[in-house]
């Protein structure tokens, strides 16, 4: 799994003599996830020794402020631009301006359609993620074996590419017989901003009296959901799970509101998607499927019909470990 592990294997990035720039086009600055990504770009670029890395996004997550921070890097001329995208299909005309003009792109994380980029860099895989959601969720209502009663989902956006397929996989898996006990009675979103998903979450809870867990796949509506848990003082009655940031998660691990989450390693996600573009600006990289595309000391990762690819399974953090985690990111 890719974990601290990851960080630590051998290998690394083919350099290339000339200064390149790549641009990482984020959801939204302040974003904890997307903070850790950027330390993996980083590292990408100090272990090629040849990168410039141009760490950007708007102040809230809009496909309106990623259009116009595109614009400016076309103008700029970099040479590749790694974006996670607020709408897979309304970037696609600035993205193919781009590539027009010589950039490549790539998407990482939250996916453009296939026309705007040449390649999809997933952490995981929507399968593994959504049944891990399920998992845990049953779990942290009734221990190992399994709880029944309501759960809720706290999403990002409506228009999030990811949330949506991982939401979608997590609906499937509710219908299987194993997870019958399981009903899910809402799905609300929260837009990645902690004072909106904070108030969805409490929503949630005062709406439906016999909530047993919120799934959270979204690092900001985690922790809202677990200060709404505490606040609303249903602690070891209602359990939030999901996707989050050790650091950010910690506390709530402690308190009560979380037995367990989830989350791939956003270090190594970040390295890799800049390993991948310096991999497509040096024409190492076709984006056909079935062909492979460097990702650095994490090996290489292989293209599917749709030019996506997934970098590996999430991990899971609980009382046992999140504190090691918790100080790396």
């Amino acid at each position: 799994m890719l974990a601290a592990g990851a960080l630590a294997a051998t290998g690394g990035c083919t350099k290339k003599p000339e200064k390149l720039r790549i641009a990482m086009v984020v959801k939204n600055l302040g974003n904890g996830f997307f903070d850790a990504a950027n330390m993996g770009a980083q590292q990408a670029a100090q272990e090629l020794g040849n990168i410039e890395i141009i760490y950007t996004g708007p102040t809230t997550p809009s496909a309106e402020g990623q259009i116009d921070i595109i614009t400016s890097l076309i103008s700029q001329k970099v040479d590749a631009i790694v974006v996670s995208a607020n709408d897979p299909n309304a970037l696609v005309p600035i993205a193919k301006k781009a590539m027009a003009r010589g950039i490549k792109v790539l998407s990482f994380d939250s996916g453009l359609a296939p026309e705007g980029r040449l390649m999809q860099l997933n952490p995981s895989n929507a399968e593994l993620i959504g049944e891990k959601q399920i998992q845990m969720a049953a779990a942290a209502i009734g221990g190992s074996g399994g709880g029944s009663g309501e759960i809720a989902i706290l999403s990002a956006s409506a228009q999030a590419t990811n949330q949506n397929r991982w939401i979608a996989v997590m609906q499937d898996v509710l219908k299987r017989p194993e997870f019958a006990p399981l009903k899910l009675v809402a799905t609300v979103y929260g837009d990645d901003q902690s004072d909106k998903s904070y108030r969805e979450a409490i929503g949630l809870l005062r709406s439906h009296p016999q909530l047993k867990a919120i799934i959270a796949p979204t690092t900001v509506g985690i922790v809202a959901a677990s200060k709404a848990v505490v606040d609303e003082h249903l602690t070891g009655k209602v359990f939030v799970t999901g996707l989050g940031l050790p650091s950010e998660m910690a506390g709530h691990v402690k308190s009560g509101a979380v037995r367990e989450f989830a989350i791939w390693n956003p270090i190594d996600l970040g390295y890799a998607a800049i390993c991948a573009a310096d991999d497509f600006i040096k024409g190492k990289a076709s984006g056909q499927p079935g062909s492979q595309v460097s990702v650095g000391r994490l090996g290489k990762v292989t293209l599917d019909a749709q030019g996506e690819a997934a970098l590996g399974p999430p991990f899971t953090y609980n009382a046992a470990n999140v504190d090691q985690f918790a100080k790396m990111f």
